[in-house]
């Protein structure tokens, strides 16, 4: 199980058993109060029981994606690069602020980081308002995409 939380449109933090690991997409840091401090930019890591992948675009901007027991959740921000998404592959989970990332990944859930009434505008869905997004695991997630604003 883990929890996806935001204070702000720039930040996911993505809670689990044995970590909490703070994304900053403006900063492209992952923050995991770490002895090491953050760690920026692209590479592989693992976080206690949350696997990384950080992967670089063209525009020098990170991407992630992330493995919590078999549900990948990508956190991308408002990068729309085609190779960047290809690269990323399938997320169950997509956070971002891209309707065209959305619709080319197609993802279960989709965390709204941003502009949440152009993108369900767009999509053409109603958007949840909750201040944590729950999942308990791959199984838990609903069979149609829905879209979550955090608050």
């Amino acid at each position: 199980m883990f929890e996806i939380e935001s204070k702000n449109p720039d930040e996911i933090v993505l809670t689990t058993k044995k970590a909490t690991v703070k994304f900053d997409v403006a900063t492209e840091t992952v923050d995991a109060q770490l002895d090491v401090g953050a760690i920026v930019g692209p590479g592989e890591f693992e976080i206690g029981d949350v696997a990384i992948r950080g992967i670089a675009t063209s525009s020098d901007r990170t991407v992630y994606d992330v493995l919590v027991g078999n549900v990948h959740i990508g956190i991308i921000g408002g990068v729309e690069e085609a190779v960047a998404l290809d690269e990323l592959g399938v997320a169950d989970v997509l956070c971002t602020s891209s309707v065209r990332a959305v619709r080319e990944i197609d993802p279960k859930v989709v965390i709204v980081m941003g502009n949440v009434d152009g993108m369900v505008t767009e999509l053409k869905l109603t958007p949840r308002a909750e201040k944590k997004f729950k999942l308990k695991n791959r199984e838990a997630l609903p069979a149609a995409m829905e879209v979550v604003a955090l608050t």
